[in-house]
């Protein structure tokens, strides 16, 4: 006689998800309300003048000069915002919670504001512009270093959330070894707690880098739009919509192609089911 019974258990069918009718259209009117727009853009682009509106001055300039503020806003993003996160998500002091949130703020400020309080500050009769104007010379609003801190401010929020995130989410005992034995705080800091959150330093920096190329409203107000100096790509496409819609178009379609390469290089990491 068996000690164990060996007759197979038969497991219940769970029957197939139907999707309801009532969800199936509104979510299909969602998905067309998004796509639509994109496939429009795609549609109207003129392929055949492509290369040569692509090699234009103009688009050539406003290109060069988004790419790079780009890159210093989130470079000053990195060396401003980590440790920034690192201290929202390991020190405990009073009024954390009002810090992150004035942190979250720029995320729900409309750009706008956003650049209208940049002048406020750094203009030259602002909070600190007027000092800076005076004791250094240094003017900041409508010019390159202006658009630089108006990308910087509305997407720092991206890199903090994201490498604030990665600390909660890091192994703290690598930490406490270090410190066990022997290392220092800032020995730590860069030869563990870095290495450790690495990949999600490196995503908010492009998240951070991908929504400082694309900002408009902060830029426009405190550095203006000025051709060769502070005219970005999303400034350049707004200018172009007066006189030259295809190259508006132009335009548009170049920011679209950097958003879906970054969309495609974080999908593993944040838009793939599990």
């Amino acid at each position: 006689m068996p000690l164990v019974d060996e007759t197979p258990v038969r497991r219940p069918r769970v029957p197939g998800r139907r999707v309801p009718v009532a969800l199936l259209v509104p979510a299909t009117l969602g998905l067309l309300f998004l796509v639509l727009p994109l496939g429009g853009l795609l549609l109207r682009t003129p392929w055949a003048s492509l290369p040569e509106r692509l090699s234009a001055p103009g688009v050539l300039t406003a290109l060069r000069l988004s790419l790079q503020c780009a890159t210093l806003a989130t470079l000053l993003c990195l060396a401003l915002g980590v440790p920034l996160a690192w201290l929202l998500a390991r020190v405990e002091f009073p009024g954390r919670r009002l810090v992150r949130a004035l942190v979250t703020v720029p995320l729900v400020l409309p750009p706008v504001v956003g650049g209208v309080a940049l002048v406020l500050v750094f203009g030259r009769r602002g909070l600190l512009g007027g000092w800076l104007d005076s004791t250094f010379g240094l003017t900041l609003p409508f010019t390159t270093t202006g658009v630089v801190l108006a990308e910087a401010f509305v997407a720092m929020p991206f890199l903090i959330i994201a490498v604030e995130g990665a600390l909660r989410g890091a192994d703290s005992r690598y930490e406490e070894a270090a410190a066990t034995l022997g290392a220092g705080r800032w020995t730590t800091f860069t030869h563990v707690t870095l290495p450790l959150v690495a990949p999600g330093v490196a995503a908010g920096a492009v998240l951070c880098w991908a929504r400082a190329l694309g900002e408009f409203g902060a830029t426009i107000t405190f550095a203006g739009n000025y051709p060769g100096r502070t005219q970005t790509m999303p400034l350049a496409v707004y200018l172009a919509l007066e006189t030259d819609l295809d190259g508006a178009i132009v335009l548009s379609l170049i920011l679209l192609t950097v958003s879906v390469a970054i969309l495609a290089g974080l999908r593993d990491r944040w838009i793939t089911s599990p």
